[in-house]
């Protein structure tokens, strides 16, 4: 709150006030040799798609719509975010999220 007494101006694009959240994302392998050989990035973010498109190989995980790949997976603290809200799913302060490719073919 300023000295006038009035709190914090609205956002004006209607986005949360709640803080951003620092969450470790784990890349595997073949996605951390796209990223320049690093496996584990820290990224500001509020939800699993905001963290995902904070990484140098976001084209690879999202698609041209921004929307998970259908190939790939993503766990954050262990549990599979697919069936959740998915991009849309909270992190927390400590959050890891973990990208898995998943295995395709026959």
């Amino acid at each position: 709150m300023d000295r006038s007494g009035a709190g914090p101006a609205a956002d004006p694009l209607g986005r949360s006030r709640r803080s951003l959240s620092v969450a470790v994302v784990h890349l595997p392998a073949i996605l951390a040799a796209e990223a320049g050989g690093q496996k584990r990035f820290e990224v500001g973010a509020r939800t699993v798609g905001e963290a995902l498109r904070e990484l140098p190989v976001r084209n690879l995980v999202l698609d041209e719509a921004g929307q998970l790949r259908r190939l790939v997976n993503v766990y954050v603290d262990g549990v599979d975010v697919r069936g959740r809200g998915l991009l849309e799913e909270p992190l927390r302060d400590d959050s890891e999220v973990r990208i898995i490719g998943a295995v395709a073919g026959g």
